[in-house]
């Protein structure tokens, strides 16, 4: 038996080598853009982000300060009528509304909830780390400022998701830059959504089916 295993392995050897030029696989060029055309929170990068999130049927709502933010989240909150959220512990104080009629949990690392816990609320409010204007792409990394851990933005059907100006960029290339892959990412495009083969579209399978995104700055 180790003899055949050694002569398919010597044939593929040989294939391997006989297109090979002298002096070894030349290196793959990769000549990627790592910067877009327009700087990370100009206008232009900002107006792309707006079109691109919306024409995933999700809604923006901009805000100039924290103040604007805690109203825009209490607006999307209600208009949902989401009147159980969560936030992680750190999200800025700032940023929360006026708790009202609403109950407002916190979830902390030390203590994190169970996912029944979490799918009998009704939102979550979270900052994020980076956006991606090209593809209206938001990404949120775990156990980052604001940002919990995955299961906290997966599981409850609403996402509000505050994003800074100048988080913002153009390209792909310059958010992967701006991230750290060694902690879990979640990168969002919209509101979770599938087809099926008939091309029916069904929402908040994979996770929340409402996504609002306020833009600050």
């Amino acid at each position: 038996m180790s003899g055949a295993r050694e002569e398919v392995l010597a044939r593929l050897r040989a294939a391997r080598d006989a297109g090979a030029p002298r002096g070894g696989v030349p290196p793959v060029p990769r000549a990627y853009h790592r910067t877009g055309a327009h700087a990370p929170g100009s206008a232009g990068v900002l107006d792309l982000l707006v079109e691109r999130v919306e024409d995933y049927r999700a809604r923006v709502l901009r805000a100039g300060t924290d103040d604007e933010v805690a109203a825009a989240v209490a607006r999307c909150l209600d208009e949902a009528g989401s009147r159980r959220f969560v936030v992680p512990a750190d999200l800025a104080q700032g940023w929360r509304p006026r708790i009202g009629e609403r109950e407002l949990v916190e979830e902390h690392p030390s203590a994190p909830l169970a996912v029944p816990e979490l799918d009998a609320l009704d939102a979550v409010v979270t900052g994020s780390s980076v956006a991606i204007a090209l593809t209206g792409t938001i990404v949120l990394a775990g156990g980052a400022p604001g940002q919990g851990r995955r299961a906290l933005t997966l599981v409850p059907d609403h996402h509000v998701c505050v994003v800074r100006a100048a988080d913002v960029v153009e390209s792909v290339p310059e958010a992967l830059a701006r991230l750290d892959p060694s902690v879990p990412l979640t990168f969002i495009s919209g509101p979770s959504a599938t087809s099926d083969i008939e091309l029916d579209r069904v929402e908040g399978v994979h996770g929340p089916r409402r996504l609002d995104v306020v833009l600050l700055g």
